[in-house]
């Protein structure tokens, strides 16, 4: 990850070993000849498209979606790592994320992936449940306003928002019998949008830090970003020379979460001469049956199991009261 990697003010790491970060490439099967090539292939899986997205959404959001999921990514990589090194880090909810935008949904059209929801009717929101709180009294056919800062997706897959613009949009009839689980709001609402949301956290982090991941979607590289960020502040003395590779989501507390193509991303790990791979825990068992017996996988389900196991080979880390912490410091509790 390092040559991905740049810390403002601080000089490149150079020649202290590699963390690799993993990722599948997705092709249309849109002919038979395609098709009877990836079925002979044992290293390759054939998925549906819908498989792909949620129902009712188009196959069409995927490229957004994955620009979207990369760049949510990498702020909870930094997030992670710089937290975990004891800088502080700054954390302020500051609106609604629209991550799903479903094909024939009131919202379409007037939404889109990577928009932030900011205001309903006049009234500043911070949260999806500040959304759902000021739409769940309102009936179907109502029309409401919606404070957003739109977002475009440049062709690299980074993301801005501008500034606010206020849209309009007239709701449709919920079929959902499922509460939304926010406090104070009781019970299915009457009428929907038809987005899925996440809150949307503002980060003020002491460093600037940049990974660039031109054309690469998803979130699976979120472990070996983090992994990178801390290797790069360390001086490259969290992996000491070796080759390893990571995959796995990151979130800001440090958690690793599931990821798909692990069969697939253990072969390629292992031709790039990778001799540790990192994996979800739930990922362990795909991972070995196409691990050769010169790459060892190690699944994990928190950052900290990983830099214990790096930690006890010889690595050390920088803290940022500038002390380094090795095996024989006291780590917190995975």
């Amino acid at each position: 990850m390092a040559p991905l990697i740049s810390i403002q003010g601080q000089q490149q790491t150079k020649g202290s070993g590699k963390i690799m970060l993993t990722d599948v490439l997705l092709t249309p099967v849109d002919n038979l000849a395609k098709y009877l090539w990836f079925k002979a292939d044992s290293n390759a899986d054939i998925i549906p498209q819908s498989a792909l997205v949620s129902p009712g959404v188009s196959p069409s959001e995927l490229t957004a979606q994955g620009y979207l999921e990369m760049a949510q990514s990498k702020l909870s990589a930094e997030a992670a790592a710089l937290t975990r090194l004891d800088y502080p880090v700054g954390a302020t909810p500051d609106g609604a994320l629209v991550t799903q935008v479903g094909a024939n949904a009131p919202a379409s059209g007037v939404v889109s992936v990577a928009d932030i929801i900011t205001g309903v009717n006049g009234q500043a929101v911070t949260s999806t449940c500040g959304v759902i709180s000021d739409l769940h009294t309102l009936d179907p056919g109502t029309k409401v306003t919606l404070t957003i800062r739109p977002a475009t997706i440049h062709p690299n897959g980074s993301i801005t928002n501008g500034s606010p613009v206020v849209k309009s949009v007239v709701l449709g009839k919920s079929t959902s019998t499922v509460a939304s689980g926010c406090p104070g709001v009781e019970g299915p609402s009457k009428a929907f949008l038809g987005v899925a949301l996440q809150d949307d956290i503002s980060y003020s982090f002491p460093l600037h830090i940049s990974i660039s991941t031109p054309n690469i979607g998803g979130p699976s590289a979120g472990l070996a970003m983090t992994l990178g960020i801390i290797d790069e502040l360390s001086g490259g003395t969290l992996v000491k020379g070796k080759t390893l590779a990571a995959t796995g989501t990151m979130d800001p507390e440090g958690n690793v979460g599931d990821v798909g193509g692990v069969p697939q991303k253990t072969i390629a790990v292992a031709q790039a001469g990778a001799s540790v791979f990192f994996v979800p825990q739930v990922e362990r068992e795909p991972a070995l049956s196409k691990a050769p017996a010169s790459l060892k996988i190690v699944a994990v389900s928190t950052l900290n199991q990983v830099l214990n196991q790096l930690l006890a080979s010889g690595g050390t880390i920088k803290l940022a009261n500038g002390t380094r912490e090795s095996r024989t410091s006291v780590l917190p509790a995975p």
